[in-house]
């Protein structure tokens, strides 16, 4: 776990040797993340791709009545089919206005067959109803349907494309979970990578910055402390009695960066002190070195 590894942690001489420049170090670790990185953008792009279909098409599935696909919905014999003159439409009523379609949906325009409405389908707004008319009507049938509220849906009855697009879900959501598996499996190893090369990073900069503070030769000791919340005051307390002498300017400021102006050290936004001090976030804990 994170925290074992931090209070173990032991230089990693097969990945990063101590024999090359710092600069060299810093380069070998900035490179392996930045090859992380990039290769969790491009995985991370088409898990959320594959996602964002798979949730379009359930919303068609699910939806309101005037956006949700109707292949579910409908049955061959609500269609007349292979016809030359006659068609079938799909309106969409609001139940307002269901007494207004029985009552006048023959009367819309002319050609359409009598008593040829079917109810499909309803739920909470709207009702799915089928009409059967003259394919040389259609445009001005949509047109008058409009005026009155009514809502003619593009849909054209094609078994094949039916059944293709109910394959389409099935496949998605079998590719979902295949590459979920191995996504999680990828980030579990890439974090820990990430992580063991975050806190080298950590010590790279508690050797360059006690260098810089403290000059050669190289003398000092890094540790962990971890206190409670209550006793984080009176642990500050003890350790500048310890060591305030290493640093004047940093006893002056009262451990506030904001306060004192250290050339060559971006600490603008972070806590100085006379000795080298960084903060090792963990989900909730606080782990300092």
């Amino acid at each position: 776990d994170l925290t074992s590894y931090i209070t173990r942690f032991q230089w990693d001489l097969a990945k990063y040797p101590t024999k090359q420049s710092l600069r060299n170090i810093a380069d070998i670790i900035s490179k392996q993340v930045g090859q992380i990185d990039a290769d969790l953008k491009t995985k991370s792009a088409a898990y959320n791709n594959l996602k964002g279909n798979l949730q379009n098409l359930e919303k068609k599935q699910s939806g309101s009545l005037l956006t949700r696909n109707l292949a579910d919905l409908v049955k061959k014999e609500h269609f007349i089919l292979d016809s030359e003159y006659l068609t079938t439409l799909l309106v969409i009523v609001p139940k307002a206005n269901m007494g207004d379609w029985n009552a006048h949906y023959e009367k819309i325009t002319d050609m359409i067959v009598p008593r040829s409405s079917q109810t499909i389908t309803q739920d909470q707004d709207f009702v799915l109803c089928s009409v059967t008319l003259f394919k040389k009507v259609v445009d001005e049938f949509k047109l008058h349907a409009r005026e009155r509220k009514f809502v003619v849906r593009e849909f054209v009855y094609n078994e094949e494309e039916l059944a293709a697009g109910k394959n389409e879900i099935t496949k998605l959501v079998t590719d979902k979970k295949k590459q979920f598996g191995p996504l999680v499996r990828w980030l579990k190893v890439n974090f820990s990578e990430c992580f063991c090369a975050w806190v080298h990073v950590k010590a790279l900069r508690v050797f360059v910055e006690s260098v810089l503070r403290y000059g050669l030769p190289v003398n000092f000791q890094a540790i962990l402390i971890h206190p409670s919340k209550k006793s984080t005051k009176r642990l500050r307390d003890v350790l500048q009695q310890l060591y305030g002498h290493l640093d004047g300017s940093a006893a002056s400021s009262g451990g506030n960066a904001d306060n004192v102006d250290i050339p060559g050290l971006g600490f603008g936004q972070s806590e100085y002190f006379p000795y080298v001090y960084y903060k090792l976030n963990i989900d909730m804990v606080e782990t300092k070195v």
